[in-house]
């Protein structure tokens, strides 16, 4: 019989090579200098999960995958026979060699499905079971429970409209310390992801061209403003489940040095940037002088487009893991809501310009983007409004939030998508002279 952790062993030694490739994979800007197995488990009888522990100059990071016991293969979660397993198991609740599989208090999980991958580019991989579930198997491990989890439990405590409910989980315990594997939740066939559906309005709008953008159908602002709408909900739910404070001048000190630290690492990366270093410490400076007491709370810390979904039943939030680059007691921390209030005005923005992106200078088009940008900015502000205060009321803070985002972004788009980095630096040269 093919013992299971000499099978680990040798594939430790080959995932340097393999673990580059993998989409999920986090560091490939780095080499990798060792891969350690830190915990082996038979799940069942073919499925062997893995915990290995990643070592590349400056960071060591632990990451889950599985490989067959029969073959060898890896990475056999993505295979249907088998992942079953996984969602039979938390449909029973069931505990193997230290990994727990539970269903949420309240909640049926139905086995005998398998499960498909999402075709799409992420950091976790998500399996959909029939037309029911999703899970989400958390690739890059942190110590503590998911913040995805945590927050979507409370959420759920409250009954919050605006969220896919949880339904179950996977977690083990290593070094004495809880983690989070995997997080199962209802999947909802019939949604339209956000930032596809802007897409398609601005593109309607840019075939139009003898049309503003409340005359052409496929109009985006009465979305904007049940959106905005739902995600004031969302913080709401999200204070009335975990609590609020009043940030003090120290906070608030704090927050504002967190900028200008983060633009002088950028300004070293992007020369691009530095023309525009004065305004945007300015900027930085003017909200410390100009904001009073706020709150913090738990925010969703990500919020983009790309991170909600339309049903028929309203708007959706999604992935509350919070900034992927950021470190994990950052994504704890409490936050003013209007940090994603200013992620999803900037998401408006990349919406308009993406069409944009590479084509000859068109100065009707980039006007026509600038008039869908203003008009959905405004309508998620007034849905917003209709909640919780209006964010424009805070013009100060919310432009800084803004601009670092932006600035965020240019680093992004810099090591990622240069031909993208027209789109935060128009946008900064934009806010810093008067504009929004």
């Amino acid at each position: 019989m093919t013992d299971p952790h000499e099978l680990v062993e040798k594939l430790a030694a080959s995932l340097p090579d393999l673990l580059p490739a993998a989409r999920w994979f986090g560091g490939k800007d780095r080499p990798i200098t060792a891969v350690r197995p830190l915990r082996t488990t038979v799940v069942d009888g073919d499925l062997v999960h893995v915990v290995f522990e990643v070592e590349q100059p400056g960071r060591t990071e632990n990451y889950q995958g599985a490989l067959s016991l029969s073959t060898g293969a890896w990475d056999v979660l993505l295979d249907p026979e088998h992942n079953g397993v996984l969602l039979d198991r938390i449909a029973s609740g069931h505990t193997t060699d230290g990994i727990t599989f539970a269903h949420e208090p309240g909640t049926e999980v139905r086995s005998g499905l398998r499960g498909r991958p999402i075709g799409v580019e992420q950091s976790n991989t998500s399996l959909i079971y029939g037309q029911q579930y999703i899970l989400k198997i958390f690739r890059k491990l942190a110590n503590g429970e998911n913040r995805d989890l945590t927050m979507h439990r409370a959420l759920r405590s409250v009954g919050c409209e605006h969220i896919a409910l949880p339904l179950g989980s996977i977690s083990t315990t290593l070094n004495d310390q809880q983690i989070t594997l995997a997080m199962l939740q209802e999947f909802l066939p019939d949604a339209v992801e956000g930032w596809d559906m802007a897409k398609t309005s601005v593109r309607d709008l840019m075939a139009e061209a003898d049309l503003h953008a409340f005359e052409v159908g496929g109009d985006f602002a009465g979305e904007a403003q049940r959106l905005g709408h739902a995600v004031a909900k969302v913080h709401a739910d999200l204070a009335e489940a975990l609590g609020t404070q009043i940030a003090d001048e120290d906070a608030i000190d704090r927050a504002i040095e967190g900028m200008q630290r983060r633009l002088g690492v950028v300004l070293e990366a992007v020369p691009e940037l530095g023309r525009h270093e004065e305004p945007l410490r300015a900027a930085f400076e003017e909200a410390r002088h100009h904001v009073g007491a706020i709150g913090i709370q738990h925010i969703h810390g990500d919020l983009h487009l790309g991170q909600v979904l339309r049903t028929v039943h309203g708007w959706l939030l999604i992935d509350f893991e919070g900034e992927p680059a950021a470190k994990v007691e950052d994504r704890l921390a409490l936050r003013s809501p209007l940090r994603d209030v200013a992620g999803m005005l900037r998401s408006f923005d990349y919406a308009a310009r993406q069409l944009l992106i590479g084509q000859p200078d068109d100065d009707q088009l980039a006007y026509r983007a600038m008039e869908w940008t203003k008009r959905n900015r405004a309508a998620f502000c007034d849905g917003y409004a209709e909640v919780a205060d209006d964010p424009r009321d805070h013009a100060h803070l919310l432009r800084a939030f803004e601009l670092d985002k932006a600035v965020y972004e240019v680093a992004y788009e810099h090591a990622n998508r240069p031909e993208w980095l027209t789109v935060p630096l128009s946008s900064i040269a934009r806010m810093t002279s008067g504009g929004n």
